[in-house]
């Protein structure tokens, strides 16, 4: 297993860091050993600091660097070197009053070291500032020219999710079911095109803004699900993609009213997150639907997200996939019990939403329905069809797992969970694969 695939991005940024910053770094100052036992503890602490500040600010940072410089690839390394300085020297300067202005201001004067023989830019770099926060749209915007037209959907939403998101190459091609070397190609040839044709950094005119919205709904809703799948063991990070995805969408939201899709991600997105709190036990082990303890769910939320989703149906009357998705997730959260659950207005959903946007994934999650509607047989019988697009998705074989365990075939269920515990890197899938394989 690919020990990077369990390291949250904020983490991989320091790490790589580090390994930039060679023997001639590390040999700069020559400790005692007694020395080195009084500066680790402030290393390891300015560590933490530093990992948490590129979590959440480095997309914010970057995206103030490529406003001005029109430069991708030039914003990343700017950054990696703020980076860099910073786990130089905060375990001896102790950290910043402010540390995500200490690292945009240490980014900027690098920039301008770099790109000194080029005039205009420097210009601009030395009357950049570090932004107070304020309505922020920055990320929204990048969002928007990362989508532009001239690139694939699929670099786009790469491009989107590397660079505005912070997300790992890793990450993505889990998100995308693809290799990782094809996802750092995609973002690769996304930088190099936005630069050579000269994409502008900015939000569209009122008339373009429709025809990127699918795409930038699209980055959302995966950023959305790698918080909330959880393919990384930081439950901060995890928490933190998911408020971001959240509050991108509200913006998206407020840009856009007219559009019910935009509100039915968010609504979606809250119905997750209103069930937040019954998802992990005491030791972090996944709790799945039917267990969780409903009391902790947040009624409120849930209430508030259904009838941000029934306003948006009712107005427009232009069903979409995620409105479709928000409306199955409300039915499981406005089920008193998990038997109470309306298993046949799902099913119909699924339909609904297969015509929609077809796609494998959604009729494995159909086949659920069905097991519950017309029991596990017939739902054994749907996923036959799915064997081949989805033989690298752990998630097909533990459902596979769960319907023969239910129709009495339990060497083939314990065959098919083996399957998905070598396919997952997600460790709380990996922890209840192991518990239901001690089962049999």
């Amino acid at each position: 297993m690919n020990p990077h695939l369990q390291e949250p991005a904020a983490r991989q940024v320091t790490a790589a860091a580090t390994n930039r910053q060679g023997p001639a770094a590390q040999q700069d100052r020559q400790v005692t050993s007694a020395e080195r036992d009084r500066q680790e503890p402030a290393a390891e602490a300015s560590r933490e600091v530093l990992a948490g500040v590129v979590r959440e600010h480095a997309g914010r940072l970057a995206a103030s660097l490529v406003s001005l410089l029109g430069d991708f690839s030039a914003a990343e390394d700017l950054v990696q070197d703020a980076v860099e300085t910073a786990l130089r020297r905060w375990p001896e300067e102790g950290v910043p009053e402010r540390p995500e202005a200490w690292l945009f201001t240490v980014a900027r004067r690098r920039g301008l070291d770099v790109l000194r023989r080029e005039s205009n830019l420097r210009s601009k770099l030395a009357r950049l500032t570090w932004p107070d926060p304020a309505p922020g749209d920055d990320r929204l915007r990048l969002i928007f020219t990362c989508c532009h037209p001239a690139l694939s959907r699929a670099a786009q939403i790469a491009l989107t999710l590397r660079v505005v998101c912070g997300l790992s190459m890793a990450q993505i091609a889990a998100a995308f079911l693809v290799p990782e070397p094809t996802v750092a190609q995609r973002v690769t040839r996304a930088k190099r095109k936005i630069g050579e044709a000269g994409i502008p950094y900015r939000m569209p005119s009122a008339e373009g803004l429709p025809h990127r919205l699918d795409d930038v709904l699209a980055v959302i809703y995966l950023l959305f699900n790698e918080g909330y799948l959880t393919s990384t063991a930081d439950r901060a990070q995890a928490a933190d993609l998911v408020a971001e995805a959240e509050w991108l969408a509200a913006l998206l939201v407020g840009l856009m009213p007219k559009e019910p899709e935009a509100a039915g991600l968010l609504a979606l997105i809250r119905l997750h997150r209103a069930r937040g709190a019954a998802r992990f036990d005491d030791r972090g082990n996944l709790v799945l639907l039917p267990d969780q303890d409903r009391s902790l769910w947040d009624h409120t939320a849930i209430a508030e997200a259904t009838s941000l989703l029934t306003r948006a149906a009712r107005a427009h009357r232009r069903p979409g996939p995620y409105q479709v998705q928000a409306a199955i997730v409300a039915c499981h959260a406005e089920a008193a019990t998990f038997a109470d659950t309306d298993w046949p207005q799902i099913l119909v959903l699924y339909d609904l939403l297969l015509h929609l946007s077809p796609s494998p994934v959604t009729r494995l999650h159909r086949a659920v329905a069905v097991r519950h509607v017309h029991g596990p047989q017939a739902a054994l019988e749907e996923l036959k069809n799915l064997t081949g697009p989805l033989d690298r998705y752990p998630l097909f074989h533990a459902t596979r797992a769960e319907l023969l365990r239910a129709t009495g075939q339990r060497t083939e269920a314990r065959d098919a969970d083996e399957q998905a515990l070598r396919l997952t890197t997600n460790p709380a899938q990996q922890a209840l694969l192991e518990q239901r394989l001690t089962w049999d």
